[in-house]
């Protein structure tokens, strides 16, 4: 099978940090998206950014810009659907998404979520990590998709669904566990105070 296409979710409205584009603030002399792109890029064919609005402001990155097809920020799956309309096009089979303001991520998240999906017979495969209270928990924005799926995905969303694993559970989803070392590496930053702690996290691993 063909190497998956990779898809950066920036499409969100990024309130708890006061609005505005997540994936531009600047951690350790680089931009999220920048070290997200930098993680990203060589595990997929081919990578693209899901935002909404005028995608010049990413023009820095020499990335295709792609909206979501459903108005109204009805969140993650919405980009998801816009990543495996554009994949369609590109003639790809599947997807992985990837979230702007996620910059520690695996590097080999893509080849073990195709592992998971394979392993488990599953068409759709999400990034996991062991949690002290939950056992393991998903990472919804980080996932396997197909593009076969994508008309099914419309309807969901026509329909009122928004919920990431209501959808993924009624198809069956196999768990890509990765482990935990110092920090978990699918932690992101949602407030000023996750990106004190991002900052700290840099100095530690470029210190």
């Amino acid at each position: 099978m063909q190497q998956p296409l990779g898809v950066i979710l920036a499409g969100g409205q990024a309130r708890r940090m006061g609005g505005g584009d997540k994936g531009l603030l600047m951690l350790g002399g680089q931009t999220l998206l920048a070290r997200v792109i930098a993680r990203f890029e060589p595990q997929v064919a081919k990578l693209a950014l899901n935002a909404n609005g005028d995608g010049a402001r990413f023009d820095q990155f020499g990335l295709p810009v792609i909206g979501d097809s459903i108005d109204g920020f009805v969140g993650p799956l919405a980009g998801v659907l816009a990543g495996l309309d554009w994949a369609a096009a590109n003639g790809a089979d599947q997807i992985v998404t990837a979230a702007a303001d996620t910059p520690f991520f695996p590097a080999d998240l893509v080849p073990q979520l195709l592992l998971a999906s394979e392993h488990q017979g599953k068409p759709i495969a999400l990034a996991a990590t062991p949690h002290k209270d939950r056992g393991l928990m998903r990472h919804p924005t980080f996932g396997l998709w197909p593009v076969a799926l994508r008309d099914d995905l419309r309807a969901a969303l026509s329909g009122g669904l928004r919920k990431v694993v209501q959808w993924t559970d009624k198809h069956g989803a196999a768990t890509a566990a990765f482990t935990v070392a110092r920090f978990d590496p699918f932690f992101n930053v949602n407030t000023p105070e996750d990106m004190k702690i991002a900052q700290l996290l840099v100095s530690g691993d470029e210190g």
